[in-house]
């Protein structure tokens, strides 16, 4: 009994890799920026399944980017170093001290954890910040918040090199001021899309910990225009946390991207089911007049 049980297995397995073969002809060259944060990251197997999906991609053509957060391992740091937050309108104060440790957890601790996880698995990675190459060039987004940074240069001529070199690029979210000397805290969700844009990205995936955007009933909204969620969020449907995802959706598609995606990172192969089954995964964001993906 266990050996057809294993051979059924195999064969579902063979039947999906089959199934799989138009989309993975579809993404062969595509740019795929993928927002990674949330409880993944403080999850060694979490961890290496996301890198092993990373790998996979590249492994098949696609060019995938990883942008990350890391904001637990940043209130940890601050924390143990008895460095005091301030607030303004419920938000942190991002002064001189919390942006060195920003920069040191970002940079080091959190982008090397991927870096490695992803050589792990057999691939190759470099990780970087928005400071490398003048990558990200940030102003203030509020004065009064400090050095919180919104991207308003992006030079992405650092990533194509690593696309041509086979290389999958880390970016920690953290900018340089237009003076070279300013560092900034870039929000990583906004981090991502600036950087799809400026790649012009077939597509942006934003990783969470919801399942997606849902409708006033409460299910999961699978396609979306950004009609749909201008309207949504009119109404009030669309609220709280995802309003800020939703919002950088709109920019990045604005900006050349031609669609985002808003995944439940908790799912095991999320970013895999998105990209290479017909079921998909999340709720995508689109033009309603887009034309898909040459074959």
């Amino acid at each position: 009994m266990r050996k057809q049980n294993m051979t059924r297995d195999w064969i579902a397995t063979a039947r999906t890799l089959s199934e799989a073969l138009p989309y993975l002809q579809r993404y062969t060259g595509a740019i795929v920026v993928v927002k990674f944060g949330g409880n993944a990251m403080g999850d060694d197997d979490a961890m290496a399944q996301f890198a092993r999906d990373v790998v996979l991609m590249r492994q098949v053509g696609v060019n995938p980017v990883v942008v990350h957060g890391g904001g637990p391992m940043i209130n940890d740091l601050l924390g143990r170093l008895d460095i005091q937050s301030h607030f303004v309108r419920g938000k942190r104060v991002t002064d001189e001290a919390v942006v060195e440790v920003v920069e040191m957890v970002l940079t080091g601790r959190v982008n090397k954890r991927i870096v490695q996880a992803i050589m792990g698995e057999g691939g190759r990675a470099v990780g970087l910040s928005g400071k490398d190459d003048n990558l990200m060039v940030c102003e203030a987004d509020d004065p009064e918040l400090g050095f919180v940074g919104k991207p308003v240069e992006m030079n992405v001529q650092a990533l194509h090199d690593l696309f041509a070199a086979g290389i999958i690029p880390v970016v920690a979210p953290v900018g340089t001021g237009r003076d070279g000397q300013d560092t900034y805290n870039v929000n990583g969700d906004t981090a991502a899309g600036a950087i799809a844009g400026a790649l012009k990205a077939d597509r942006l995936l934003l990783l969470t910990d919801v399942a997606g955007v849902k409708n006033a009933a409460g299910d999961v909204v699978t396609e979306m225009t950004p009609e749909d969620v201008k309207r949504m969020t009119a109404e009030g449907v669309i609220a709280g946390g995802m309003i800020p995802k939703t919002e950088t959706a709109l920019k990045a598609i604005d900006e050349g991207v031609r669609g985002v995606v808003i995944i439940d990172g908790r799912v095991e192969n999320a970013c895999l089911l998105e990209l290479f089954t017909e079921h998909g995964s999340g709720s995508m964001i689109r033009p309603a007049d887009l034309p898909p993906l040459p074959e």
